[in-house]
């Protein structure tokens, strides 16, 4: 495998799309925050000669091969960038969400003990007024958008020139990524060259029947760009010579409404919590998805009427869900497709996409077992899952321990339970932190958004003693209680409902609800019936 047929290296990465002759557009839909003046249409050489600059505002900066450089602003797509140009000095950057809490931030950055914090000034100085300096567990701080006390600006940095590309070992890190942090503070993630760069972006390099990217298509992206989903995606579609990709850095309607009709997407990736903020507009003004021949969705769990919204959306004969379950740790496990017509049958109280369909031929395997012996269990029996890829990561930063604790042998723990049927087919039944006494959050989760769409949001928290209580969010924050009774009457006994709006559930990065952190503000104990072990 040699760069010339498949993305290998990070730092040299446009490069050598540039060199391959890449006539595809970028397109955004507001303008990077590391070069507003490039405007919202740039292509794949100016990008690459962009790098160039990043990398040399960073030597510049004092960053050499082998640090780390911690990223951590608004989202966009210059995540990426950012981590090519360090990658490009031989340094290791890591990606972090400004949606961590500062307090969060600090623990992660103290782990981390960069060179070099790029961010901006409204999370620098919004972290300083909550009491936490993240600049002080940095040996320098680049701000990209002004100036703040203390900091570099990209003024002090311009006109450095960074020296030749280095290319990292195979297994050295390369990369480092946190995860969604649903339960706590997230896991500091490390990548290398073979596992993010090889594995995950090799796979989506090829022209897979309905998944690999066409010369025709315009593939659109809206997640979070701190994630390593980011890289592969990048690297995976550019490297197929799509006509144009599609950046939409905001969930918001107002930001991602005018591109998709701008740039009518043929492709479309995005949040499930994304999804769900859009899913009320598409009656208006959805027409910026008629051109739309495949949704893909990764994250979180989806509910089926998202994706009967979204199918429906879409002018093409036969639209494509491709649905995909995987970790930061291990990339994807499995993908099942979703049509129109799947979407219309009933899989015990109502349809589910909690069927995650097979592992990926040739690169997963999984298997599931008794959580207190670990012995498999028989097929269909739930059990804890653990997968075997050669795209695991191969470490945690400052806890090593705990990534050691999750490996059996050759087997890791994704802290899901699940069972796995006689065809290799996997249904999901909770995390095994939020395992319930009877039933599963996920199933309930879905009849309750199938049979009531005025609940924009289900979470159902667990407790050690009593029942579940189910948390919904409605536009106005309320919800008729007989409606409630009706609806979930042949469910397993739960309390009565939390009813909250929208924006009083704390999410991560990735739009994922921070269920610790709900439970916590709820005054819910933290003690549910699960182990935890396996986080």
């Amino acid at each position: 495998m040699t760069p010339l047929n498949k993305p290998i290296h990070l730092g040299t990465l446009f490069d050598d799309m540039a060199a391959r002759g890449s006539t595809t557009a970028v397109r955004l839909s507001r303008p990077l925050d590391i070069a507003p003046e490039a405007g919202v249409e740039l292509d794949v050489p100016s990008v690459s000669s962009l790098v160039r600059r990043a990398a040399g505002w960073f030597a510049e900066a004092g960053v050499r091969s082998g640090d780390r450089v911690a990223i951590v602003k608004r989202n966009h797509w210059d995540y990426v960038l950012l981590s090519c140009a360090a990658a490009r000095l031989g340094a290791v950057p890591a990606s972090l969400s400004a949606h961590l809490a500062p307090r969060t931030l600090e623990t992660l950055l103290r782990r981390l003990d960069p060179a070099l914090l790029v961010t901006d000034t409204a999370l620098l100085r919004g972290a300083r007024d909550a009491g936490h300096d993240p600049s002080a567990h940095a040996a320098r701080t680049l701000v990209v958008d002004g100036t703040v006390e203390g900091a570099l600006s990209l003024g002090d940095v311009r006109g450095g020139t960074a020296p030749p590309p280095r290319r990292p070992h195979l297994d050295a890190p390369l990369a480092i990524m946190h995860t969604s942090g649903t339960t706590g503070v997230p896991k500091l993630v490390v990548h290398s060259t073979r596992t993010i760069m090889r594995r995950l972006a090799g796979f989506e390099s090829h022209r897979w029947p309905i998944l690999g990217s066409r010369r025709d298509d315009t593939v659109a992206s809206s997640i979070s760009f701190a994630h390593g989903r980011a890289l592969a995606w990048t690297a995976g579609v550019l490297w197929l010579f799509p006509e144009a990709i599609s950046v939409i850095t905001a969930p918001d309607w107002d930001e991602a409404g005018p591109a998709l009709r701008l740039h009518r997407p043929t492709t479309l990736e995005a949040q499930p919590s994304t999804l769900v903020r859009w899913q009320r507009h598409l009656d208006e003004r959805g027409e910026g998805l008629r051109r739309v021949r495949l949704f893909i969705s990764t994250f979180d769990a989806v509910h089926p009427s998202t994706v009967r919204a979204f199918l429906n959306a879409s002018e093409r004969r036969a639209p494509v869900w491709m649905q995909g379950w995987g970790q930061s740790e291990t990339g994807p496990l499995t993908f099942r497709f979703l049509t129109r017509r799947s979407l219309s049958r009933r899989q015990g109280p109502g349809p589910t996409t909690r069927d995650l369909g097979r592992p990926i031929p040739g690169r997963t395997r999984l298997r599931a077992v008794d959580p207190a012996t670990l012995l498999p269990v028989p097929p269909g029996t739930p059990g804890l899952l653990f997968c075997r890829t050669d795209a695991l990561c191969p470490g945690y930063v400052g806890e090593e321990g705990r990534w050691r604790d999750k490996l059996v042998g050759q087997w890791w723990s994704t802290g899901d339970i699940g069972s796995i049927d006689r065809t290799g087919a996997v249904r999901l039944v909770d995390r095994e932190v939020d395992a319930l006494a009877e039933g599963g959050c996920l199933e309930i989760e879905d009849v309750v958004d199938e049979r009531l769409p005025q609940v924009l949001e289900c979470v159902v928290l667990g407790v050690a003693d009593g029942p579940p209580v189910p948390v919904v969010a409605t536009e106005d924050g309320t919800l008729d209680p007989g409606v409630w009774k009706e609806a979930v009457v042949d469910l397993p006994t739960m309390a009565d409902p939390v009813v909250l709006t929208w924006d009083d559930l704390p999410r991560t990065g990735t739009g994922k609800v921070r269920r610790a952190a709900l439970r916590e503000s709820l005054g819910l104990p933290s003690r549910t019936r699960a182990t935890g072990r396996w986080t």
